[in-house]
């Protein structure tokens, strides 16, 4: 309860700030929009799969933070899928920072590369979040659009398999600041990042034409 608390003030905050994009960001954004729209308007079920090269920070952030927006929005037939170019671990720096700004996530259970459960409003089943090729049999083969977090994978993978659209979205990496004090401050302010994009592309696919 206390979780769902936490995660409304974060949305209510968030929805409420003005978001700075410069062109070429915008243009992106944009672009995922027109993605989330089509869809929407054909009644077909939405697939997005975002990608980084570890699966352990911002790839992870930006599949729970579109599965929240799609709640949040009513888009029932969407489902956000994540994966690395290699597989590490859901780094703990990042469960932290979801977990700071409300996200009900826990972990379940415990190897190298643990899995996490993730509470998801008005969603049925948990999201179950651990690290994993883009392409592992638990991510979808095709009809997906693919959204790129960051350089080094988009660089490294310039084919992604199954994909009808492709996107690149990247954010800086936050492990820059792995084993310092600001850590925590750096992963909530690139998981809040990725939320205020990517609530404000998916507020875009649903407004309603004037």
């Amino acid at each position: 309860m206390q979780d769902q608390l936490e995660l409304d003030r974060f949305i209510r905050d968030l929805t409420n700030e003005p978001l700075d994009l410069d062109a070429d960001r915008r243009a992106k954004l944009t672009d995922l929009a027109a993605y989330l729209r089509g869809n929407i308007a054909a009644a077909r079920p939405t697939v997005l799969v975002f990608i980084c090269t570890h699966n352990s920070r911002r790839s992870q952030m930006a599949q729970v933070w579109a599965q929240i927006a799609a709640s949040h929005f009513g888009i029932p037939q969407l489902t956000a899928h994540s994966g690395g170019t290699e597989v590490t671990a859901f780094h703990p720096n990042a469960v932290a920072a979801l977990r700071s700004l409300g996200v009900a996530i826990e972990r379940t259970t415990d190897s190298e590369n643990p899995r996490y459960a993730v509470t998801i409003p008005g969603r049925a089943h948990d999201l179950t979040l651990f690290s994993k090729r883009f392409d592992a049999d638990t991510n979808p083969r095709e009809g997906f659009c693919a959204v790129m977090t960051c350089t080094q994978a988009d660089e490294s993978c310039p084919f992604v398999a199954g994909a009808e659209t492709r996107i690149a979205l990247e954010y800086q990496d936050p492990k820059v600041s792995d084993g310092t004090p600001e850590a925590l401050a750096t992963y909530r302010a690139c998981s809040r990042r990725i939320a205020r994009e990517l609530f404000f592309a998916f507020r875009q696919a649903t407004a309603q034409p004037r």
